[in-house]
């Protein structure tokens, strides 16, 4: 079981670009609505990268906020749950807690993990941090994405409750292996292969596991 807090936000334009963002978000302090395209009130700039079924739901861990700050101590006020763009944060769950696949019951509603976030330059900016987001990748501080099983009601203090763990390595392994630089092919394919991994991830799996079998037989 892990404690949450919950984010929503609409659209502003970002502090240096002007380019619009769904960034910055609010704490909710009401009930509302999870569907299959995210909670009701939350806006996304730029439905080409942002948002959609399975990038639906957006947790971070509140714990890694603390690492950024130390790597990034000018943005350290700045540096709070709900600051990264999410819409969930607890300080009880990190990467290696959860699996792709994993279905977890929050309020009335199940979400299912499916992918980590790609941290995008919107976040150097947001922060005025140069840097920022690709430590976030390196240091697989990303969070991850759930899409919407069963759409419900849900609410701030609501318990994030594990439903059915999957049969598959933590999201933190399953990271760790998509960037190696030459990870075993098997694994990759496998990691491809679970039940409940978003589409667009596993295409690009897919697509590095032709590579690199390529690169092997030159």
């Amino acid at each position: 079981m892990a404690h949450i807090s919950l984010f929503i936000g609409g659209i502003r334009p970002l502090p240096e670009s002007g380019r619009p963002s769904g960034i910055y978000k609010q704490a909710v302090h009401q009930a509302l609505t999870i569907g299959v395209d995210g909670l009701a009130g939350d806006q996304q700039a730029d439905r080409r990268v942002h948002g959609g079924p399975e990038k639906a739901v957006h947790l971070y861990p509140a714990g890694h906020f603390a690492r950024l700050a130390a790597r990034f101590p000018e943005a350290a006020p700045q540096l709070v749950p709900g600051s990264m763009g999410e819409n969930i944060s607890t300080p009880d769950l990190d990467e290696s807690d959860v699996r792709i696949g994993d279905i977890w019951q929050l309020g009335g509603a199940r979400l299912q993990v499916c992918q980590p976030r790609s941290p995008c330059w919107k976040i150097d900016e947001r922060f005025a941090c140069d840097g920022m987001a690709a430590f976030i990748a390196e240091e697989r501080l990303t969070g991850w994405y759930w899409r919407v099983l069963t759409p419900g009601q849900v609410a701030p203090g609501d318990p994030l409750l594990l439903e059915q763990a999957a049969a598959a390595c933590s999201l933190a392994e399953a990271m760790l292996l998509w960037q190696a630089h030459r990870p075993p092919l098997a694994d990759l394919e496998k990691l491809a292969a679970l039940p409940g991994i978003a589409g667009q991830w596993k295409q690009k799996i897919e697509n590095r596991v032709r590579w690199l079998a390529q690169q092997a037989q030159q």
